[in-house]
């Protein structure tokens, strides 16, 4: 399989980075990252949830350019069919895209309220009550998931598309000290541990680029 080259910014704020690097890990896909410096102002933006337009992260491979992390997503299952991205079972795999899709297109309010510092940690924070409702639509998300699959990934024992999209919050849970019921504490904790996701946060906690409006002490 041809090598590839993934666009990604910084590994310590950028959930969409994650997502995207993420996906093509679990895929299976050789590729070597290019990273932009989070103190762009375009790439800031994104950061920062103001730009109307997220461009990071983006895969070059074979001479196709794609962007937009479930355009990537779908594209990787596409090209590495054997990684199973996607469930093999059409309504697991329906299901799937569905709240692939949610977790792409919704939850602002909780993005606003607990925005992504992998280096920080805040206990005891209180999550305000528009992020509240947006905390409680995820995990029953993941209880659905993980009862109807039967675990201990959403969609059973293969790592999906939906993971990598939901990975991100898995670390928003952990940086802001979230109270969570039992079972979505453990598959919290489950990717946390994978090893994707270790090399990924000690990359982050030596990045040396800080980004003062999400440093802030809450």
């Amino acid at each position: 399989m041809a090598a590839a080259v993934l666009t990604i910014t910084s590994k310590n704020y950028s959930s969409w980075s994650l997502r995207g690097w993420l996906l093509a890990r679990f895929s299976g896909l050789p590729f070597s990252e290019h990273v932009l410096p989070p103190d762009d102002p375009a790439t800031r933006a994104e950061i920062l949830l103001l730009s109307s337009s997220i461009r990071v992260p983006s895969l070059e491979h074979a001479g196709v350019l794609v962007w937009d992390t479930l355009a990537i997503a779908e594209y990787l299952n596409e090209v590495a069919p054997e990684a199973g991205l996607l469930p093999k079972d059409a309504r697991a795999r329906a299901h799937c895209r569905a709240i692939s899709g949610e977790m792409h297109s919704g939850f602002t309010a909780l993005r606003s309220a607990l925005p992504m510092n992998l280096r920080a940690h805040f206990p005891k924070f209180k999550v305000w009550s528009r992020a509240q409702a947006d905390l409680q639509r995820i995990t029953a998300i993941w209880q659905e998931c993980l009862e109807t699959y039967g675990g201990p990934f959403l969609f059973g024992a293969q790592r999906t598309v939906a993971d990598a999209m939901y990975a991100p919050v898995c670390t928003r849970f952990a940086t802001y000290d979230v109270k969570l019921d039992a079972v979505s504490a453990a598959y919290r904790d489950l990717m946390l541990s994978q090893p994707e996701m270790q090399e990924w946060l000690a990359a982050a906690k030596t990045e040396p680029i800080e980004i003062d409006e999400l440093d802030v002490e809450f």
